[in-house]
């Protein structure tokens, strides 16, 4: 019993509830004025009718009450019955279509929902114009070292990462019989020369012919060239740094057989070091010889290299259409490595005031760029505060740079912009602002960890 009286005191609650709501919402939507309004219409349409027709006079009066009088009772009454079946459907149908028209009446007097927006006001800020590119570094000079000749490595004066001059003796080969060689042909060229003179002082006294002294003096002159040739050949079986650098990782080891041809070790100058990196073609009038760039890497977040542009490609890429661009950056304390993927940036002129927009504000489509605008609508919202309302806006964008965009055309300074939220919005929808959470709007975003 304690159960069901629950269930009859919640279901009256829920009654009366639902009773208050549809007062309310009549009150609301002012249903008692239309449908009494809508009454009065239709006894006045009723009245029209009745005064104009006088039914039942003038039925009985009409071709179609004798055709019925002169049908069977049964056949009258078919007829009768199959009228107010059609009479039925059509205030089915009539009804209906009522039911519908209000429903529209009511929803199209509803306006449309508010929408919940963030917003910011624009602002111009100071905007240093650049070029970016991202780029790869590439040292001043390097090489992969080898022999011209194969042999047993006798010696390796260096160790890996070791600095070296011009010049050092980075790995010597065996060359023990080469040298033996060059001083047999270093003997025999002495000799040779020694006969020569010889020869020439005999042929001041007319003591031999001037054919024994041709000969003697070519033979001197082959054989000095004979210790020239072995005297490279002995060179070549030293290799040493052609010119100033770093050493890589150092794998060769004495007693270790080479092959002409083999890379044994690397060679790399690290200051100045080169930067290459390519821009598009319709920037060409803008990248001049010795105009200033700003490298960072991603080995190095915190730090910043400077240097300058030295060369800049006569021709464009036919594949990818850009300019290939050098530049030369100093690298004192060595920190940046040939191979490093490197971000590139050039300064173009003194900096410049742009109006500027987190890139969420602007939505991007094929016909153009567009913004919402929260626009001032006149009147007041529930809480006292001036209404607004949405307004789309084309844009005409300009660079990026972190997460802001500029806008050279279509907003002014000082205009409530629309931030997020804007996928929902069309002209004219009411806006409710909340800016508790905005969009990320930094010039140099980094990444959070």
């Amino acid at each position: 019993m304690k159960l069901l009286e629950k269930i009859k005191a919640k279901v009256t609650a829920a009654a009366v509830a639902l009773w208050a709501w549809m007062l309310l919402k009549a009150e609301e939507w002012k249903l008692r004025e239309k449908l009494v309004s809508l009454w009065e219409k239709t006894k006045a349409l009723w009245v029209r009718i009745g005064q104009k027709l006088r039914p039942r006079e003038r039925f009985m009066n009409t071709r179609a009450y004798a055709k019925l009088q002169a049908m069977t009772p049964l056949r009258r009454r078919m007829t009768i019955m199959l009228c107010g079946v059609f009479l039925l459907l059509g205030l089915i149908f009539g009804f209906n279509q009522l039911k519908t028209f209000m429903i529209k009446h009511f929803i199209a007097g509803m306006g449309l929902p508010p929408a919940a927006v963030s917003t910011l006001v624009v602002t111009s800020t100071e905007w240093q114009p650049k070029l970016s590119s991202v780029g790869n570094v590439r040292a001043y000079r390097g090489v992969e070292l080898s022999t011209e000749l194969g042999g047993l490595v006798q010696t390796v004066p260096i160790k890996s990462g070791m600095d070296v001059k011009e010049g050092d003796l980075l790995i010597k080969l065996n060359d023990a019989s080469d040298v033996a060689q060059l001083n047999s042909l270093k003997a025999l060229a002495d000799l040779a020369k020694v006969i020569n003179e010889r020869d020439r002082q005999q042929l001041e006294i007319q003591a031999i012919s001037k054919n024994v002294f041709d000969t003697s003096k070519a033979d001197a002159k082959s054989k000095q060239a004979q210790v020239e040739q072995q005297t490279a050949l002995v060179a070549k079986k030293n290799l040493k740094a052609p010119f100033s650098g770093r050493v890589g990782i150092v794998m060769i080891n004495p007693g270790q057989f080479v092959n002409p041809g083999d890379k044994l070790l690397t060679l790399q100058t690290l200051d100045p070091i080169f930067v290459d990196f390519n821009l598009p073609q319709s920037n060409a009038s803008q990248i001049q010889v010795g105009q200033e760039i700003v490298v960072t890497t991603d080995a190095f977040k915190d730090a910043s290299f400077t240097g300058k542009v030295t060369a800049v490609s006569p021709k464009v890429d036919t594949n990818t259409r850009n300019i290939q661009v050098e530049a030369q950056l100093a690298n004192p304390d060595k920190k940046i490595l040939p191979g490093m993927f490197a971000n590139v940036n050039i300064k173009l002129g003194d900096e410049v005031k742009l109006l500027t927009l987190p890139q969420t504000a602007v939505t991007y489509n094929p016909y153009g760029s567009t913004v919402f605008i929260a626009k001032p609508t006149g009147k007041k919202d529930k809480q006292g505060n001036p209404a607004l309302e949405a307004q789309q806006v084309f844009v005409t964008t300009g660079p990026t740079r972190g997460d802001q965009v500029a806008i050279l055309k279509g907003v002014e300074e000082g205009a409530t912009v629309v931030t997020s939220g804007q996928l929902k919005l069309k002209n004219g929808t009411p806006l409710i602002v909340n800016n508790k959470v905005q969009p990320s709007n930094s010039p140099n975003p980094q990444p959070q960890e």
